[in-house]
């Protein structure tokens, strides 16, 4: 397995201001629905999983959502081994590696839960596990969280965060950002969670639907 090295606040701030300069030249409008944070603990920061740009928009959040409150200190990323190994570099972002599958996977779970035993540490975590299209109205759990959560030691916030992309007027597409505090690890319920992620997640799909009124 191989563990990440947190980028330090000093360049994590640098690398605000250019991925924020980059999303602003590429979207209309950038909009965060936020949800309110608690201090004093750490963040298991989850989203939907659908493009390319997935990372780069939950780096912004993280920075707008966490950051600029004082509760974030350091951003770690579960990432596949092989893109890990392609791309040595991402070590050095707070990136380390997952084999599903594989015997080293309980290790990078056992690792994951580590880094959020220690408050001010959020992990960006795909519960997914694939990419899947952003016209999805249900969102599938990966069995990723059962490992995780259960091991944390100490207060851990789950944060969910269903990210959408709209056209409207625009020819250039604005982002969505709704969060939904999911409550601390000590009420982890999986099947609890995933439900009312999706509930959620349908709710911040139908703000965007301007006039019409979809059968139930």
């Amino acid at each position: 397995m191989i563990k990440a090295r947190p980028l330090s606040s000093f360049f994590f701030w640098w690398g605000a201001l250019l991925i924020g300069w980059l999303l602003k030249r590429r979207f209309n409008k950038i909009v965060i629905r936020d949800a309110a944070v608690k201090p004093d603990h750490s963040y298991l920061l989850m989203c939907n999983h659908f493009s390319f740009l997935d990372g780069l928009l939950a780096y912004y959040l993280c920075h707008k959502a966490l950051k600029k409150k004082d509760a974030m200190k350091s951003l770690y990323i579960m990432v596949l081994k092989k893109q890990m190994q392609k791309n040595k570099w991402l070590k050095y972002c707070g990136c380390f590696s997952v084999e599903p599958r594989k015997r080293s996977m309980k290790q990078s779970f056992e690792y994951a839960a580590e880094v959020l035993s220690t408050p001010g540490n959020v992990l960006l975590f795909y519960p997914q596990g694939n990419l899947e299209s952003i016209q999805v109205r249900h969102i599938q759990f990966e069995d990723g969280l059962r490992q995780i959560v259960p091991q944390i030691q100490g207060k851990c916030q789950l944060i969910w965060s269903s990210n959408l992309i709209e056209y409207f007027e625009s020819t250039k597409p604005s982002i969505y950002f709704n969060m939904l505090d999911c409550g601390n690890s000590e009420e982890f319920d999986f099947e609890a969670l995933q439900k009312k992620v999706n509930l959620h997640h349908r709710r911040a799909m139908e703000k965007n639907i301007r006039f019409t009124k979809e059968p139930v």
